[in-house]
């Protein structure tokens, strides 16, 4: 991944506002050309700087009532490769990082309502070979859902 240069820093911190913001928007404030912006914005697709564009849709929206961390120890670390992949067949699980520390694995994960929650960590979570053990927590609320801050000035 390339490093970002001031004009593709300042190009960023206008789109991550707005995703909608027409691209000659954005030129007419960064004083360069539409086409500019453009090839811009299409070279940090290409290199893995920006990683998609999608709207955000509020979980509870769909009937997710519940927002949950699981910490996962598993048997052997050789083992990672296998339980992500199982983990990724599991819809509810929408993020998962690979961690140092008390856990191998952490993963954010959605649920409808506690009877749910049981069902995904008995038949699903727990039941993928490699998991030894799971650890849950709940989070009661998120106060604080951003993007890290785009300086313009290297």
């Amino acid at each position: 991944m390339d490093k970002l240069d001031e004009l593709d820093r300042k190009i960023l911190k206008i789109i991550t506002k707005s995703a909608r913001i027409p691209f000659k928007e954005v030129a007419e404030q960064c004083g360069v050309s539409r086409a500019a912006v453009h090839q811009r914005v299409q070279k940090m697709f290409d290199n893995g700087a920006i990683t998609g564009s999608s709207y955000h849709v509020q979980p509870k929206a769909l009937g997710y009532e519940l927002c949950v961390y699981i910490g996962i120890t598993m048997e052997k670390a050789s083992m990672y490769n296998q339980v992500i992949n199982a983990l990724k067949q599991i819809p509810e699980v929408v993020e998962a990082q690979y961690t140092l520390g008390a856990f191998g694995i952490l993963i954010k994960v959605f649920a409808h309502d506690n009877e749910h929650l049981l069902t995904l960590l008995n038949t699903k979570i727990q039941a993928i070979p490699g998991v030894a053990d799971t650890t849950t927590l709940t989070a009661l609320s998120q106060p604080i859902f951003r993007q890290l801050p785009i300086e313009t000035k290297l």
